[in-house]
């Protein structure tokens, strides 16, 4: 027998006791880390495209049929007063990625292109600026974006793709690395460069018609000059025309691009099927992904114009093609929602549905309205200064976590999407750089009463157009004129314009 202490148990030699230490150690760090990937929720982020604050029911509106949204809001967090950084796409979408103003990034402007318009273009989201997406993907997330990007793809080639999600810690993406535009779907009015364009076609003509006449003239002996320089005409006005009808010319081909991750799946894209391929890669996405933590951002294409709606919706709302649109993007959304259910994940995830900015109140044809409605906020999409262009819908679910039917008349921001995940997902928040966002969590879950934020900045291209301050700790509800103060519930807006 070993040796035995004084109460007749054994003693371990050194060696084996520490060699247990060792074990146990590594056991409980295993199970620490197991423990802590298991509270990592996976996050969901649902994001439509110019849909105005007015056209779901949770918002107020009784005629169109949002019931699968309005299920988000009654099981979640509805926000009352959320508010994109821009009222453009590219700016905002920046904002929402990064957690900071677009002008910090550069993504801003004031000499009327706000919104990248090429996909050929340089610019694009700077590789030096970090997503939510990076940070979680470095927390060990798996990370996908379904749909729209509008960030740019390419610096200083067709393949460098310095702009592409990819790039910007993402590790699967599927959609279009542009927006919808008229421009994509066959028959419609052109809408790129619309001005630019007529003015080169009129000095085409302009010119074919000298052409002619000289030639006429010639013919005619009315005009002493050679063939040679008539032919050097027509060339001349040959090459006018190639030099503008090779991008303008074929806007749908060089824009309207389906990719997977690195490789162009369609081009042009087929816009009557594209709303199906989304939701097909989104749902594969989450059943790919469902043992977790996954990132899945579906930036849908609805409703932005040219509203190309699927049979089976067109004419089934009260407002017409753009009603249709909004009740297919709801059907859409719920789809998305039950694959979530059907792999048990409902209790597991965080899901946010937002806008990501006013709806488009030019959007017109002859006959209808094209865009959304913003309730009773002045202005849209494009308008810094009033508040229909920037306030957008903004509901968080998750079930056990965050109180069902809950809704907070708190500011908040677009920009506030990167800290509150970030801070879920275990990472940080970049302290090398000025950050806009604040975490929501502790206003979602009534752990405190007011927004962080006391003064938020809205931006018409780089110039400031409206500031509003917030008394985070006595709040003072009043309204005011929409002269002077867009309609607030708490706050106000002051809104700045040029002497």
């Amino acid at each position: 027998m070993g040796p035995t202490s004084q109460s007749g148990r054994a003693k371990l030699p050194a060696r084996e006791f520490l060699a247990v230490l060792v074990t146990v150690s590594c056991l409980l760090r295993t199970c620490e880390l197991k423990a802590a990937n298991e509270f990592k929720p996976n996050i969901l982020l649902i994001m439509a495209d110019d849909l105005g604050i007015g056209d779901l029911g949770c918002y107020g509106n009784d005629t169109l049929r949002t019931p699968n949204v309005d299920r988000l809001a009654q099981e979640g967090v509805r926000l009352t007063q959320h508010l994109a950084a821009a009222p453009l796409c590219t700016p905002s979408r920046a904002s929402f990625l990064t957690g900071r103003h677009a002008l910090r990034s550069g993504m801003e402007a004031s000499n009327g292109y706000r919104a990248l318009q090429w996909n050929a273009g340089s610019g694009g989201l700077p590789e030096n600026e970090t997503t939510f997406a990076r940070v979680l993907q470095q927390q060990g997330y798996a990370t996908g974006l379904i749909g729209k990007w509008h960030q740019g793809v390419n610096c200083e080639s067709r393949t460098d793709h310095c702009h592409h999600p990819l790039n910007h810690g993402f590790d699967y993406f599927f959609g279009m690395p542009f927006t919808l535009v008229n421009d994509c779907l066959p028959g419609r009015s052109p809408e790129l460069d619309a001005a630019t364009r007529a003015r080169l076609r009129h000095y085409t003509q302009m010119m074919a018609l000298g052409v002619l006449t000289l030639a006429a003239g010639k013919a005619c002996g009315l005009f002493f000059i050679s063939w040679k320089a008539v032919l050097g005409a027509a060339s001349l006005l040959f090459l006018f025309f190639v030099s503008w009808y090779a991008s303008f010319g074929f806007a749908r081909r060089w824009n309207c691009i389906l990719m997977r991750n690195h490789e162009v799946t369609e081009q042009p894209m087929v816009l009557e099927r594209a709303a199906s391929l989304l939701l097909n890669e989104a749902v594969s996405y989450i059943e790919r992904n469902k043992h977790g933590p996954f990132l899945l951002v579906v930036s849908l294409l609805h409703v932005h114009v040219p509203l190309v709606t699927t049979k089976e919706f067109l004419g089934k709302s009260q407002h017409g093609l753009y009603g249709d649109n909004v009740e297919e993007m709801d059907w859409l959304v719920g789809e998305i929602l039950n694959a979530v259910e059907e792999h048990g994940l409902k209790n597991k995830t965080l899901t946010y549905f937002t806008s990501d900015h006013g709806g488009h109140l030019e959007a017109r044809d002859e006959h209808s309205q094209l865009g959304g409605w913003n309730g009773i906020y002045r202005g849209g999409k494009g308008m810094g200064g009033w508040e229909g262009g920037i306030r957008v819908p903004g509901i968080f679910r998750w079930p056990g976590v965050l109180p069902a039917g809950r809704v907070v008349h708190e500011p908040t921001s677009l920009m506030d999407v990167f800290p509150t995940v970030v801070q879920l997902g275990g990472g940080q928040v970049p302290q090398d750089r000025v950050m806009d966002g604040h975490s929501l969590m502790p206003l979602l879950q009534g752990d405190v009463e007011h927004s962080a934020h006391e003064f938020l900045f809205h931006y018409c291209g780089k110039y400031l157009h409206a500031a509003r301050w917030h008394e985070k700790e006595k709040p003072i509800p009043f309204l005011q004129d929409e002269e002077s103060c867009l309609v607030c519930q708490e706050g106000c807006w002051l809104v700045l314009t040029p002497s």
